[in-house]
This record gives C-alpha cells, structure tokens and sequence, in this order.
C-alpha cells in the first residue's frame, strides 16, 4: 500500500478549501510527491537496526513521513519506525493526524506523535554537545519565512544568527542538533545559505559539526513546488553527524522535480566546502575546473584596495533631489543600471531623473574612476556579471556624481586599475565563478568582495593590456589566460 499517494489526496483537498493568500501566510509550500520520494531515496538505511527514530519539523500534512514509510516497506526494513511530527498550524494538525493514523493501522511496526508546538522555542538550543539527541535520521521542508533579529526564535538561537534570519535554517541547525551521531538529515531549502556573511554563523556551525554527503540542484525555479509561483532557488540536501568527511559529494541535477533525466557529478569534497566556508553548488567538470583555477589565488578586492559598495540613492525615497537636467546650481550625473552598455558607463542617455540637485554628502561621492556592476539581472541573461567603466576625465566639469542603489560600485583611483578590475569582472571565468557561487540573479558586493583574485600588480598589468582594446568579454578572457587558465 502507497500511503505517500493518500497523504496527498487529502493534502489537495485541505489545500483546495484554502484560498492562496492565507497558505501564503503558513511560511510554507506543501511538498511534491516526487520530490519527498527523492528526499526519502537518499537515506541509507541500516536494515540490523531494531529500531528507527525519525524526525519530520514542521510536518504540515505528513507528505514527508508518508514518502519516509513508503521507502522504508519498500527496503523491507523490518525493525520498529518511531516518528515525531511538529506542526503547530490548527488548520492542520487534523489532517496531520488523520493521516498518521492511517498509516499506523497499516503498518504495525509504525508510532507517532504529534508535538503542537513551536519547534525552535520549546526545545533547548546550544553548545556543542547534545545529551538527550534522539533521531536517526530527519526529514523536513522547513517554513521559508524571515522573521525580526529580536524575534523568540532568532533570540532563542542567537549562536547561528546574524541579523534578521530566515526559520528555514533555524529549523535545519535545531534538526542537526537533534541527531544522533552518524544520524543522517535530507532537507529540501533555499539555497541562499551557502554563501554570504548574512548565513556565515550558520555554516561554520554547521561545518563544525556535520558533512554533507549529498545535494541535489533544480533548472527552474518555478517547477519544484507544484502550483505555486516560487521563486527562491531550491536544493535538496543531504548531511551526517559526523566530522568524517567523504571524498566526494554526490551534486545531482533535474530540470524540474519530476526527478526526469537526473545527471550526476562526484566532486571533491574541499571543492565544494571551501576553506571560507561557503559552499559551491557545482554541476559540470567546467565548473570544477573553474573552481581549482581561482582556488591558488590569496588577494581579493578588498585587500587590493578595492571595495565594492552598493550605490547611494535610493530613487523613489529622494524625488525631491532629482532633476532631468543640470539646470540648477549642485546638480550631479546620478547614474543608472541603464548607463551601462557596452562596457562603458554612457551618459546622459535623456532617460527620467539621472541628475540629482544635492549639497547632502551621504548622496555624493568623489567624481572618479569606477567599475560600475549592475545589481539585478534576468536568471535567461547570458551573463550575471554586467559591468561598465566610468572615467572621470569623460566628464571633468563635475567635482561629485552619484549611484543609484540598483547598482554596485568599485572605486579605482588610476583608470589603469578600473580597466584591470572591469577585466576581471567582465571574463567568463569569474561570470562563471559567480553563478557556481550565488543562484540568484542579484549581485552581491560582500560576495563579490571576498574572491579570489590576483594580486593588484596583476590586475593593473591586466589593466594595460586591456587599454585602447574592444571591452568584449573575449578580449578580457584573452588577456586574463596570460595569469589565469
């Protein structure tokens, strides 16, 4: 018997008599059926063991315990199955336990119990060690939903956050704690926690105490959850309780979470979980190769003197600063994603408010030389990395200029150096770096900030080469292959 498929039946029929904006407000999407049944697959099952203790946080309807049963009769694991649910949602707690109930009347080697409580605040979270751990294995689709830095949870787990955090990996750090050693934890999360500072608490955590064995990457983002518009960037991932690292890491890959066509890579595992903790969710040779051609390089922009910011102005907030034209005294080029073409900084280009009329100095800043990086780009772009050069001497009338916040920014003092630091950033190398790097279509400076790059000699002799050339990302790798293959 199939209980995944009757879990959904009824889960379609909840889901139905609930109009979408109040499931919207549940901080959660009901897993696929294919999906819980890849999750499920990826746990290795010890068929001695008497006994299974399992976790599902934040259970909703009990897809994921259902697809977990269905994979453990079909193992013919024959030892006891011990399941602990938490769901505090009343809408759902009934068919929750319905559910589990028909599940028990099948299966006789099956028990449960439902905790209605908040999974994170009831239960004590920190230090190293975990006495009363109790799981094999755990499973969850934990609620996508960012919550306040002095929230209960956040202040209740403040050893893994950093600012205003996200209950998904506030849900995964308290699941891992509940492991037993060489327990074994699959997750379906976004997959912005791999790199950045807002999730480096997490990692090093995370790192300190489990390995991952195993992630699996979606093509569309809008196919993994089943009649719902969402746009994060999803991941299935598997980790174990131990500090025994593996070789590799299995990276699989789907188009979409019918799990059709699924490749496969084996990826050493310090080229995933790189020295600065962030994780690099590769998926071809390429990109391995990517990675072990940057991965010698100790500079980044930051100590080669240049920092990528995020630019001033925030448009709608200052309408009263903006002009169309210079026709005031303290007017200023306020620049624009749009001004970059072809890698140049083009401007005016006669659009709406790109001069602003300010004596405020947190809107200004020094009339130089700059990379200027686009913040947001379309996922169907070719590249994620659009860049433009401005040069002060293109227009030496102004003592300040100004940037829109929708871009990013690098301060380079000699054009030579803003021609080197456009080099790097407009190659497909470091394109490619990005994207292995962060699945999301903005760019982010603390990121960006913490490449590998070679030295400032390097760039500035880059810079040189590049000077008088065509600003074409083949002329850019051209001159990068001299240093970087």
């Amino acid at each position: 018997m199939a209980y995944l498929e009757h879990v959904l039946q009824r889960t379609r029929a909840f889901v139905d008599s609930k109009p979408k904006s109040e499931r919207k407000a549940y901080g959660q999407f009901f897993t696929m059926g294919t999906s819980a049944q890849f999750m499920s697959s990826l746990f290795n099952i010890d068929q001695n063991k008497h006994s299974l203790s399992i976790l599902d946080a934040g259970a909703g309807t009990g897809i994921l315990t259902a697809a977990l049963v269905d994979y453990l009769v079909a193992c013919g694991f024959k030892g006891k199955i011990n399941v602990t649910c938490y769901e505090n949602d009343s809408n759902v707690l009934p068919v929750l336990r319905s559910n589990l109930e028909d599940i028990s009347a099948h299966v006789p080697n099956f028990s449960f119990r439902v905790i209605a409580d908040n999974f994170i605040t009831s239960q004590p979270f920190g230090g190293f060690f975990q006495q009363d751990a109790s799981y094999d294995l755990v499973i969850g689709n934990p609620p996508y939903k960012k919550i306040s830095a002095d929230s209960p949870e956040a202040i209740h787990m403040k050893e893994v956050c950093y600012g205003a955090p996200n209950l998904y990996f506030l849900f995964m750090a308290m699941s891992v704690q509940q492991l037993k050693d060489d327990g074994q934890l699959v997750y379906i999360i976004p997959r912005s926690w791999t790199s950045g500072a807002y999730f480096e608490c997490f990692r090093k955590w995370l790192f300190a105490r489990t390995v991952i064995e195993h992630i699996h990457l979606f093509g569309s983002r809008d196919k993994v959850f089943n009649g719902e518009s969402v746009l994060q960037e999803t991941m299935i991932i598997k980790i174990r309780k131990t500090r025994q690292k593996p070789k590799d890491i299995k990276m699989t890959f789907s188009e979409t979470s019918d799990f059709t066509n699924v490749s496969a890579i084996a990826v050493p595992y310090d080229t995933v979980v790189a020295k600065n903790s962030y994780v690099y969710l590769v998926t071809n040779q390429k990109e391995i190769e990517c990675l072990n051609s940057l991965k010698s390089l100790h500079s980044t922009l930051v100590t080669d003197g240049w920092k990528m910011k995020t630019g001033l102005v925030v448009d709608f907030r200052t309408r009263e600063a903006l002009r169309n034209d210079a026709c005031a005294p303290n007017t200023y080029p306020l620049l624009y994603s749009q001004h970059i073409r072809d890698g140049k900084i083009v401007w005016p280009v006669g659009k709406d408010n790109e001069y602003i009329c300010t004596n405020r100095k947190a809107f200004l800043q020094e009339n130089t030389n700059y990379v200027l990086v686009k913040r947001f780009t379309a996922k169907e772009e070719r590249r994620r990395l659009q860049c433009g050069i401005y040069l002060k001497r293109e227009h030496p009338e102004y003592k300040f200029i100004s940037t829109q916040n929708k871009v990013n920014y690098i301060l380079c003092k000699e054009e030579d150096e803003a021609l080197g630091v456009y080099c790097l950033l407009n190659s497909s190398i470091y394109d490619l770096y990005y994207r292995i790097l962060n699945g999301s279509t903005q760019v982010n400076s603390t990121e960006i900030n913490n490449m590998p790059v070679p030295d400032k000699h390097t760039i500035v002799e880059m810079g040189k080469r590049l000077k008088g050339k065509e600003l074409s990302t083949e002329m850019c790798d051209k001159i990068i292959s001299a240093w970087i293959n």
